[in-house]
């Protein structure tokens, strides 16, 4: 049990028993239901990050390398959380009383804003134009920019809201580091990486045949530069464009795992400048691979 374990850092015995961590009651239940050999890493690294979904988990460590972090030299778990639990596993290296000492384990949350471009209903359709009812009805479960307010202070004012909200429980070495735009792959295209983004959506749309040799992959990637280059003619707005790569993902016929084990491959294989990395990504990674004394 969670509650029985005892955390060692820098010399220092952290107990894990109810009152001394932020955990609650139903954290300690759920962990002990999810905590498996593979999350568990946490307990012995120097710095953890933890991610919602297997893509950023892939994702993450060739970024690291790109802007010279590797986050195995840096003893650096990512714990795949799988969309559930990404502040539970977090509490567990909160204190209730700081004073008492922290755990100096840094730990970076990565979580999407969650807030869609006004185009991308449409395009994604979840509704058929600007008349559509689905646009007020009351089960929608998605929000766009234009839902925050009309451009400018008031919805710089309501992202910021939803910023500190992501980020509430912020405390400690606990960090939380929200997408700049929206969400993995969108953010991705949107940061600078468009064209290396819908070429591994090409990919994963071909892993089977790929992989059966029935297809050559230098020849599927040549097709996706080619269809890349009609989509940005096509959509010469980035927001317009980047949806419609999104869409890829959404429309089932790329799986998010496989085309980033493609970008991953991608990126490794050419020289990306950091300038064209997410920016909440490159943060989160400099944070939890700062030297250890």
């Amino acid at each position: 049990p969670v509650r029985n374990l005892v955390l060692i850092e820098d010399g220092k015995a952290f107990s894990l028993a109810e009152g001394e961590t932020k955990l609650d009651k139903s954290d300690y239940r759920f962990l002990e239901r999810f905590l498996d050999v593979t999350r568990a890493n946490l307990f012995f690294a120097h710095g953890v990050v933890i991610v919602e979904g297997d893509a950023e988990a892939i994702l993450l460590p060739a970024i690291a390398r790109i802007i010279g972090r590797d986050l195995t030299e840096y003893g650096v778990s990512i714990v795949n959380v799988g969309g559930r639990g990404l502040r539970r596993y977090s509490r567990v290296f909160q204190r209730v009383d700081a004073s008492a000492g922290t755990v100096g384990v840094r730990v970076a949350r990565i979580a999407d804003l969650d807030v869609m471009p006004d185009c991308a209903p449409e395009i994604l359709n979840l509704v058929r134009d600007r008349n559509d009812t689905r646009w007020s009805s009351p089960h929608r479960r998605w929000i766009t920019m234009g839902d925050l307010g009309v451009a400018g202070e008031e919805r710089d004012c309501a992202l910021a809201e939803r910023r500190s909200k992501l980020s509430e429980d912020d405390r400690q070495a606990v960090r939380t580091f929200i997408a700049d735009y929206w969400t993995l792959e969108y953010d991705l295209a949107r940061s600078g990486l468009a064209e290396e983004v819908y070429i591994a959506a090409c990919l994963a749309n071909n892993e089977e045949p790929l992989n059966e040799n029935r297809k050559i992959r230098d020849d599927v990637i040549q097709e996706a530069r080619a269809k890349f280059a009609e989509l940005s003619s096509e959509h010469p707005e980035v927001e317009e464009r980047c949806v419609w790569i999104y869409r890829m993902f959404t429309s089932r016929s790329a799986s998010k795992a496989v085309a980033a084990q493609y970008l991953a491959d991608l990126l490794n294989a050419n020289s990306i400048g950091r300038e064209r990395l997410p920016a909440y990504l490159v943060d989160a990674i400099e944070y939890v691979t700062v030297a250890r004394e």
